[in-house]
């Protein structure tokens, strides 16, 4: 079960651990990232698998640091050219300790859906960070619960088979699940990585949809080019990891498309790598070309209508709808819906608006 846990890189990117070893002269090394090739992984040099997974540095300095016998493989250092295969674990190995952070309480509200004594439901705001990571090392969701259940002796913030089962962005707001114990996050990690849950996104698009109804497949990888954004792959790449998703056309708004998705795979940015792929960027989504005018008049007013538009809701228009699950202990089927945000409603009723005096006219 730790394996199955660990192959969950996806829905918790790739992870941070520092347990000590030595290399063959002698010289206490450092594990500073380590992550687990799930079951499906076809043979891949271990730079370019490690390029997929760290989006915080290059492939050149990947390829230094194998050559100079950091980059582990099962326990040994190996070089580049060494091909990945399932279940492997690469570790970058480091002569100095990571910089540990130790996750703090801070008392920041929490919209709380649903607790019990096994696991709790959130529904997260937009612009609330998740975890804490490279430049927000507080202020974030797990320091929140860290405050929230601080009379919890059982539960630690800072210990990982408790905690945050899977993660939205910063900017997609909705419904997450924590578990209190390390029982419920086992049980829940394996309804994650079984695809048992019910999770269902609700996102505007730029354009009209050909078809009221689509299937979306393609690998998700790291653009070479902008570490911090995914690019799509045909199925059965080398690189990049399998992700399908389902979507459905709810309701057409001129040259915006309301829409639900069903994800089939969690993998980071699925649905806003996705709809990009298929030439249906996320309205107002930055990393992913939807901050500009992609459809429309070529008007002086209609520009002025987008950017009143994105002004209400400067952020990906995406919001985790709905999460549904066993309970990992009584077996019973749970299902939560949050209501749309503020900014979200106020947008879709700003592009009503407007489609209807294209209608009238």
């Amino acid at each position: 079960m730790q394996q199955i846990m660990e192959e969950l890189d996806d829905w918790q990117d790739a992870f941070d651990v520092a347990p000590t070893g030595a290399d063959a002269g002698g010289t206490t090394l450092y594990a500073h990232r380590r992550v687990v090739a799930d079951r499906g992984q076809e043979p891949l040099r271990v730079d370019k698998f490690l390029m997929e997974h760290l989006s915080d540095t290059s492939r050149a300095r990947i390829q230094r640091a194998a050559e100079a016998g950091c980059i582990h493989v099962g326990g040994r250092p190996v070089k580049s050219n060494y091909r990945v295969r399932p279940f492997d674990v690469v570790t970058l190995m480091l002569d100095h300790p990571r910089i540990e952070t130790t996750i703090e309480p801070e008392d920041i509200p929490l919209n709380v859906v649903y607790e019990d004594g096994d696991l709790l439901v959130i529904d997260k705001p937009a612009g609330l960070v998740v975890h804490p990571g490279v430049g927000n090392y507080s202020g974030t969701l797990v320091n929140a619960l860290a405050w929230h259940l601080r009379a919890n002796p059982d539960f630690d913030a800072n210990d990982p088979s408790v905690g945050l089962v899977h993660r939205i962005d910063k900017d997609t707001s909705g419904l997450l699940v924590v578990a209190k114990t390390p029982e419920a996050k086992t049980d829940l990690c394996r309804q994650f990585y079984d695809h048992t849950t019910r999770r269902e996104y609700n996102a505007l698009v730029w354009g009209r949809m050909e078809a009221t109804q689509g299937r979306i497949e393609g690998n998700i990888a790291r653009d070479p080019r902008d570490r911090q954004r995914m690019t799509v792959l045909p199925p059965g790449s080398e690189q990049g990891k399998a992700a399908v998703t389902h979507w459905q056309e709810l309701e057409r708004l001129a040259y915006v498309t309301w829409v639900a998705c069903r994800l089939e795979t969690g993998r980071t940015h699925q649905i806003r790598a996705h709809m990009r792929s298929i030439g249906h960027p996320l309205f107002a989504d930055e990393r992913y070309g939807g901050m500009e005018v992609l459809r429309g008049q070529n008007t002086a007013a209609y520009r002025q209508f987008v950017r009143h538009a994105f002004d209400l809701c400067p952020r990906q228009a995406l919001h985790a709808r709905t999460l549904g699950f066993r309970h990992p202990r009584s077996g019973e089927a749970l299902f939560f819906e949050s209501p749309l945000p503020a900014d979200l409603s106020a947008l879709l009723d700003k592009w009503r608006s407007y489609a209807r005096t294209l209608i009238i006219s």
